[in-house]
């Protein structure tokens, strides 16, 4: 099963092939690298006459912007009544993973329709796409990453969205965070994480998720309260199928009673196909 970001009205992937992606985000068009392209271009997609920016890999390793029309340093681009800082940054990012909506729009329905206070935790946060959604749904948000950039961008993102309160903001290793929390007896209505691949803290903490990540739920699970709302995973990491996920929530929240599901997370293009971005696994306790 795909779930699509089918949502989105001022981001949208124009055209895909050879390794590339052609996105429009807003009025500005980038052409950047996407490992799940492994199709031959229809186009020449770097001949699109609205092609601001390209992002190329460089032989030795990371790659750079280059520029073939005047783009601002940063600029904003919305997603129903969220709103979201954009910049070009280094290893092709932007800011923002817009395939995430279909996250977005279903831990801030889950909040809602709680009716209660609802306290949840985004560990590995980001820009906070997700803090950002779910605080706008009413709940109390604590933002975890080892990023004070990101973690600054996040709350850059809440502004720009109207939020001026209800997030806690931390620059902090998640593992250790965790452990802390534990040792605290503080307890979350919903989780949320974005693990990466390999990471450091801001300590020097390593982190590999093939070997951290089953402990790191397993720790994350007794974080959580006696009536939650959801357990939700996102993973960019090749090769780790949906259906590992939803194994990993199984089998550390034994004995919750709720619904598992595994998914790709994907986003839809003008050529009329799915492009594959991700896979997310998420726990519901929808007794």
């Amino acid at each position: 099963m795909i779930r699509i970001a089918d949502g989105w009205k001022e981001y949208r992937v124009v055209a895909t092939g050879d390794g590339m992606k052609l996105e429009r985000w807003g009025k500005i068009v980038l052409l950047r690298p996407d490992p799940q392209v492994i199709w031959p271009a229809r186009q020449d997609l770097f001949s699109h006459p609205d092609l601001c920016a390209v992002y190329r890999r460089s032989e030795r390793g990371g790659g750079a912007w280059e520029y073939i029309k005047p783009v601002p340093s940063e600029w904003t681009i919305s997603y129903r009544e969220l709103t979201f800082k954009i910049k070009p940054m280094g290893f092709k990012h932007t800011g923002l993973f817009p395939e995430q909506a279909v996250h977005w729009d279903e831990t801030a329905a889950l909040i809602r329709r709680a009716g209660r206070k609802t306290r949840v935790l985004n560990l590995f946060a980001y820009t906070g796409g997700a803090t950002v959604a779910m605080a706008k749904a009413g709940a109390e948000v604590t933002h975890v990453d080892a990023a004070k950039g990101m973690v600054e961008r996040a709350g850059e993102n809440a502004r720009l969205s109207g939020i001026s309160e209800g997030i806690r903001y931390l620059v902090d290793d998640c593992k250790k965070f965790v452990q802390r929390e534990i040792r605290r007896g503080n307890r979350y209505d919903g989780i949320v994480m974005d693990p990466p691949s390999y990471g450091r803290g801001p300590g020097g903490e390593m982190w590999k998720i093939e070997s951290e990540l089953y402990s790191f739920v397993h720790d994350c699970a007794r974080l959580l309260s006696d009536d939650p709302l959801f357990f939700l995973i996102n993973s960019y990491t090749t090769g780790l199928q949906p259906a590992v996920l939803s194994n990993l929530l199984t089998l550390c929240l034994e004995g919750r009673k709720g619904r598992y599901d595994a998914y790709e997370v994907g986003l839809p293009t003008d050529e009329g196909i799915v492009l594959p971005c991700g896979a997310g696994g998420i726990y519901v306790n929808d007794r």
